[in-house]
């Protein structure tokens, strides 16, 4: 096992080692509940943290992290409303139409 990275706080650590593991790339959390001792330890220490099992897909999970940390910014406009969305959304938020295959820039 090797460490990946701390997280800011625990739901973002079990979000990251969720789709880390639907990557393929198997993940835990560490540090699960160590944010109660907080005052007790220095705050760093306290931070949870992301482990991945097998020690030969380290890079790989530091680029599909970064790819989760980073998504992509577009800006695409709902053919079924006319909206014009904005950000790393697929789907529209008005009427629920996902983005079209190669959305225009």
């Amino acid at each position: 096992m090797k460490r990946l990275t701390t997280a800011p706080n625990i739901a973002i650590a079990t979000l990251w080692a969720d789709m880390l593991s639907s990557g393929g790339i198997a993940a835990s959390v560490q540090r699960y509940f160590a944010s109660s001792i907080a005052g007790e330890i220095p705050p760093d220490q306290a931070l949870p943290e992301v482990w991945i099992t097998d020690d030969a897909q380290f890079d790989a999970a530091q680029r599909l992290l970064h790819e989760l940390r980073h998504p992509p910014h577009r800006r695409w406009v709902c053919a079924g409303c006319g909206e014009q969305i904005d950000g790393p959304f697929e789907q529209c938020w008005k009427c629920g139409a996902t983005m079209p295959v190669t959305p225009p820039q």
